[in-house]
């Protein structure tokens, strides 16, 4: 049986001198065929399929650059590859410029055609099959694991490995193995639920020496120790930021910094009004709402604005870690306009000694979404959800802002407050009226709901959360469950299943990456 690995066209005026050239390529399994001059070239792409071309570049009539222009604009994407004679740079410029993906230096002998046609061809076909088999081999590994003996790094390891193969998996978009990555998520979180409750009071009520850097200790951790030290600090929080939307991000500014990766835990719940209070007061929750009261009323109201005191504590904990006399400057970004307006203005900026920056498109393109049925095509899923993250960011005033400090040395910081999960699984909770609203957690009174799903806890003093009226318990969920009331539950279901929501226990929402770049 004869293995057809595609169609071949090869170009040139010396064809017949080819001919151990081509037998070897349809011995391989190529099916090749072979014209004389450029401008037949150009009829057959016109008329025929073919899925690479082989063009000489020294021909009677059309040369090989002007036949690869002509069949541009026939056909933008087929693959081409320059023979030539020539090793000037500047015919090798000239045919990078129109896009040929290999460049062949006369004399060429079969095995070498052979080993290009079949990098051009089968490339991806064989970066699919290694990553198949990379996977499996490392789930097996991974699937072995000991869960009661991992630490936090541990499962930060592990889950720097779910992006990296989230990632590698978008490249591969047919490769088949989505499910079986996602069910092997579901697992990691599962256990990782486990992890949390086994430990999280412990790391929050007890002063121990080994606990990882909580969001409340993030400013101490990676920004003061610069701004001690003199330098000048640039601290950009994107909120909703997942650790798979950095990496997206991440080749954008690896070529103008160097860069080190950390990570922090959000704290519970891991929402805005919770984890992005505490980066900037420094505070855990019980204790942010004792010192700053009106922040309690606001809870308690469950007002829409639950982070209005950021900039204020900012300035007091600056000022706890004797840093005030520091310059800074706090900006909220929620409008395009308003980044592109202080990108604007980024010289005015060079000499203050902290800068702080809250940028709000990646959370709410995840409330956007799901009040638009553009971008809920646009943002389908998590490869989805990267993509359109890669895009606003390669395009953003950030990217450019960004550039512009990269001259004058500063230390700059990009991290999230908290990530976030796209829930499937539903569940019915019993509450009154003074619920809070959320939909990966909930305050109030008399909380209760299936403990598979969801963290209960009765005792908000033992994971330091505030109480609200002296009966105050939480409702914490796990994995990808969402809350629903019994009323109107079907509607709400309707709207909620596959949203991206945040405030629970999981990975994509506690792990949250922390960047630190500098200039090359």
């Amino acid at each position: 049986m004869t293995i057809n690995r595609g169609h071949i066209l090869w170009v040139d005026d010396e064809i017949d001198h080819l001919r151990p050239h081509i037998l070897l390529l349809q011995e391989k399994g190529y099916k090749t065929t072979t014209l004389s001059n450029g401008q037949d070239a150009i009829e057959y792409i016109r008329k025929q399929n073919t899925q690479l071309v082989l063009i000489d570049q020294y021909m009677p009539g059309l040369d090989g650059l002007e036949t690869i222009r002509q069949i541009r604009q026939i056909n933008q994407e087929i693959p081409i590859i320059l023979i030539t004679k020539s090793d000037e740079e500047s015919l090798m410029d000239a045919a990078i410029g129109e896009n040929v993906v290999q460049y062949l230096i006369k004399p060429i002998n079969p095995s070498q055609v052979f080993t290009a046609c079949k990098q051009v061809l089968e490339e991806r076909q064989i970066r699919k099959d290694k990553a198949t088999r990379d996977y499996l081999q490392e789930f097996q590994s991974i699937d072995q694991m000991n869960y009661d003996s991992m630490d936090i790094n541990n499962w930060w390891q592990i889950y720097q490995k779910i992006v990296n193969w989230q990632i590698n998996f978008d490249k591969h978009t047919d490769i088949g193995l989505e499910s079986i990555l996602s069910d092997q998520i579901h697992t990691f979180n599962s256990e990782f639920a486990h992890f949390i409750l086994k430990n999280y009071p412990q790391w929050v009520t007890k002063n121990e020496s080994v606990k990882p850097i909580l969001s409340n200790s993030v400013l101490s951790s990676f920004a003061f120790p610069d701004l001690k030290s003199g330098k000048k600090v640039i601290f950009i929080l994107v909120d909703g930021l997942r650790f798979d939307q950095l990496m997206t991000i991440l080749p954008e500014l690896s070529d103008n910094f160097d860069y080190q990766l950390d990570y922090f835990v959000s704290i519970l719940p891991s929402a805005t009004s919770f984890s992005r209070n505490a980066i900037f007061s420094g505070l855990l929750p019980d204790d942010l709402m004792e010192r700053y009261p009106e922040q309690k009323e606001l809870m308690l109201k469950q007002t829409s604005s639950l982070n209005r005191f950021e900039k204020q504590f900012l300035a007091d904990q600056l000022k706890f870690f004797h840093l005030d006399e520091k310059s800074h400057f706090y900006q909220k970004i929620v409008r395009s306009e308003d980044g592109v307006r202080l990108k604007n203005r980024a010289s005015d900026l060079m000499n203050i000694d902290l800068i702080t920056l809250v940028v709000n498109f990646v959370d709410m393109l995840a409330h956007k979404r799901s009040e638009s049925d553009v971008l809920m095509e646009m943002v389908p899923d998590e490869a989805g959800y990267r993509h359109a993250v890669r895009n606003w960011f390669r395009h953003s005033w950030l990217l450019e802002m960004l550039k512009e400090f990269k001259a004058k040395d500063h230390h700059i910081i990009i991290t999230g407050d908290h990530g976030s999960i796209r829930v499937q699984q539903s569940a019915i909770v019993g509450g009154d009226r003074s619920t809070s609203s959320g939909i990966r957690y909930k305050y109030g009174r008399n909380l209760n709901s299936d403990d598979r799903n969801a963290v209960v806890i009765k005792d908000p003093a033992r994971y330091r959360l505030p109480v609200f009226d002296g009966q105050t318990n939480y409702l914490i969920a796990k994995g990808n469950t969402y809350f629903l009331y019994p009323t109107q539950y079907h509607k709400y279901k309707s709207m909620l299943s596959g949203s991206f929501q945040h405030g629970g226990i999981s990975l994509e929402e506690m792990m949250v990456p922390v960047l630190t770049l500098s200039s090359k």
